[in-house]
């Protein structure tokens, strides 16, 4: 009997903790619906970011600036270094 009120208390435990966690990271949707309920939180657009190797980039990406200078000059909006094993590589960066 008494493992039985455990295992029940466990179990809520757990689910309570899941719940707690959940809460944090509201879905899109509950995002929309307080924005237009008028609360002051708004719904932010989601945009997936498009990369592309640097052509014009020589050597190791070590600034962000220096990156994204050079992306610029390709015609995209910004970069940014990724690492691709043990060398930092300039990646240019759009809005797909």
């Amino acid at each position: 009997m008494a493992s039985t009120s455990s295992r029940m208390v466990a179990s809520v435990v757990v689910f309570l903790l899941l719940l707690a966690a959940s809460a944090r990271r509201a879905p899109p949707l509950l995002n929309f619906i307080r924005a237009e309920m008028g609360t002051t939180r708004v719904a932010e657009a989601r945009h997936r970011h498009c990369f592309s190797q640097s052509h014009k980039f020589v050597g190791a990406c070590l600034s962000e600036s220096n990156c994204e200078n050079v992306c610029k000059t390709e015609g995209f909006p910004s970069g940014e270094c990724k690492w691709h094993g043990i060398v930092s590589k300039c990646h240019c960066k759009r809005i797909c």
